[in-house]
């Protein structure tokens, strides 16, 4: 393991559970875990948090089984995933005009470009949550996916904003602050899941994230390595808990139960005489269930985030002919039995389950490759990125004064071999006299100070003799 490597802990704040992983990046850049405690979630609807109290004791419970899987860990800092129904994202435009045009485009150049976004116009009760650059112009050019090095005058790039409720950011501010923790960044739950579950080619080619959590479902969608769109759908695991419990008249224990075991996104795959028995309350009789009545109530719920995710495609123009990588379901709400063919069905894409073990080395626990933990685990390579970035621009900036230094020293040697070179040559008029002035000064300064050090003495003289 590279023991220079820090240790980054992933914090997931979910309607159903918490979740907290440690993990460190190998020599080979695979992920170990160091890490693992988990926590059902009572303080949280929706994604948001509507109890801090309860929250607060369920963070504490996660960290509590984290450091029990690993006494020796340490954790003070972490990465929170954030999503709800107040999350909203808008594309915008910005531009600088460089005043050094003989430089390199730097580093510098694109954090105040990014850095200028946060001035961006919003409503007074949202904040920008992260500045996410598309595609950078320098002067003429356009569709610039990496613009450092190059050179010009104007540097201008697109952007994806993303914003969200401050009052429901501080609620997650507050309930980490107070469980004795520090957040390092606050990371748009979708793209922490993307980092999860998607490689390179995945990002080229062009895929849809659904992550189906408890409380909401998150869209992102990536095209030719560009994020181009995010949104968060108000339906999630939860949503299908509470209509099986309605439509049922089941408590919602035994609803979230049947949901997982039973749980058919089909309704064409159950068997119709498959029935489910669920034991009487007080004294009553059991109750059965059919199995092809509980995938009705699950299709139809299904079917509906199915329509968002649909309309937002089609909000973008992406086409099904765009999405060559398909559809990647992620989270929770993703291990539904025949999920795969019904996204299929409605949107006409090609999907796929998009489980976190991309980036994982062997060694870890199986739990862990469950796709309800890609947002955990996303968050975790979400720090390592932006760890190398940092590391990456103080070696740059390394570089930058070594060699300034290096050029400033040569300067300075180059300007003692011309003093020699013009000690060796043959004086001038003006230089003679010149030198002649100086050495008339120094002989007089000399004099002087002389003359002074024998006064004092003599004075001194006198006072001891009268004493």
């Amino acid at each position: 393991m590279n023991q220079e490597a820090p240790i980054i802990v992933g914090l997931d704040i979910g309607t159903t559970k918490i979740a907290a992983i440690a993990g460190r990046k190998n020599e080979y850049g695979k992920l170990e875990i160091l890490g693992f405690g988990k926590a059902p979630s009572f303080g949280v609807q929706h994604g948001m948090v509507l109890n801090i109290d309860q929250t607060i004791k369920a963070i504490r419970q996660a960290l509590e089984n984290c450091y029990a899987s690993n006494p020796n860990l340490e954790i003070n800092e972490v990465y929170v995933g954030i999503a709800g129904h107040h999350i909203k994202s808008l594309q915008t435009r910005g531009d600088i005009v460089r005043s050094d045009t003989e430089a390199e485009i730097s580093q510098k150049d694109i954090d105040q470009l990014i850095n200028d976004q946060y001035k961006t116009v919003i409503p007074a009760s949202d904040q920008i949550i992260d500045v996410i650059p598309q595609q950078y112009i320098v002067d003429s050019l356009q569709n610039i996916t990496y613009p450092i090095g190059m050179s010009g005058v104007k540097v201008g790039a697109n952007f994806h904003i993303i914003t969200g409720d401050k009052n429901a950011i501080r609620n997650i501010n507050r309930s980490v602050e107070k469980s004795g923790l520090k957040i390092h960044d606050l990371v748009l739950q979708p793209l922490a899941s993307a980092a999860a579950v998607m490689c390179d080619m995945d990002f080229e080619a062009g895929v849809a994230i659904v992550d189906i959590g408890g409380g909401t479902t998150d869209l992102a969608v990536f095209y030719e390595g560009i994020l181009k769109h995010t949104a968060v759908i108000p339906y999630g695991g939860e949503n299908i808990t509470n209509d099986i419990k309605n439509g049922l008249g089941v408590l919602k224990t035994q609803a979230e139960q049947m949901k997982v075991q039973f749980g058919y996104a089909l309704a064409d795959e159950a068997k119709n005489n498959a029935y489910i028995t669920i034991p009487g309350l007080r004294g009553q009789s059991p109750k059965e269930i059919s199995v092809k009545n509980l995938a009705h109530i699950i299709q139809a719920r299904m079917s509906e985030i199915m329509d968002f995710v649909v309309y937002h495609l089609k909000q973008i123009g992406m086409d099904n002919k765009m999405l060559n990588g398909g559809i990647i379901l992620t989270g929770g709400g993703s291990q539904l039995k025949h999920l795969i063919q019904l996204t299929e069905y409605t949107t006409g894409v090609s999907a796929r389950i998009g489980y976190p073990n991309e980036h994982l080395a062997s060694g870890h626990i199986d739990e862990l490759t469950k796709p309800m933990y890609a947002t955990c685990v996303g968050l975790i390579l979400k720090g390592y990125n932006d760890y190398e970035n940092d590391r990456r621009a103080l070696e740059e900036n390394y570089v930058k004064i070594n060699t300034s230094y290096l050029a400033k020293e040569q300067a300075a040697k180059a300007a003692l071999q011309d003093e020699d070179a013009w000690e060796d040559e043959e004086p001038t008029v003006e230089q003679i006299q010149e030198r002649k002035a100086k050495e008339r000064n120094a002989s007089l300064k000399t004099f002087l100070d002389r003359m002074k050090t024998k006064i004092i003495d003599m004075f001194t003289e006198e006072e001891d003799a009268k004493l």
